[in-house]
């Protein structure tokens, strides 16, 4: 089975995390944390900070290493390094969701997650 390997990024404002809908492929209309796959020669921390200004046309401060999860989908095993980071610029453009949510700890199960997102649910409440 393929690996994929990702960056994501658990963006937190006051007492609030940001959530992103997913607007294309299999997994379309899912929530997620941004984040994305890391290219050649990227340290982990480059590509989600390079991921976060693709996404999202902002600039993010990498506050802590929160923790990395192992997800088998059907297609692909997923390993998803995972960072608590907070804005450094405060303005936030959708360049490849559909949607998005600054999420309360008591809102985190709101939504539709993605399977290896939910996993994270538990610990990210404890940081919020």
């Amino acid at each position: 089975m393929k690996t994929v390997e990702v960056v994501a990024a658990i963006i937190k404002k006051d007492d609030r995390i940001f959530a992103t809908q997913r607007g294309y492929g299999d997994w379309k209309d899912y929530w997620e944390f941004p984040g994305g796959k890391l290219e050649a020669g990227e340290t982990r921390e480059q590509a989600l900070m390079r991921e976060i200004r693709e996404e999202l046309d902002t600039e993010i401060r990498i506050d802590k290493y929160l923790t990395t999860l192992e997800w088998d989908y059907p297609q692909f095993h997923l390993t998803m390094h995972c960072y608590l980071c907070s804005l450094v610029t405060e303005t936030l453009h959708l360049l490849e969701h559909e949607a998005a949510r600054w999420l309360s700890k008591e809102e985190l199960d709101s939504v539709h997650w993605l399977p290896a997102d939910i996993s994270l649910l538990p610990l990210i409440a404890e940081n919020l």
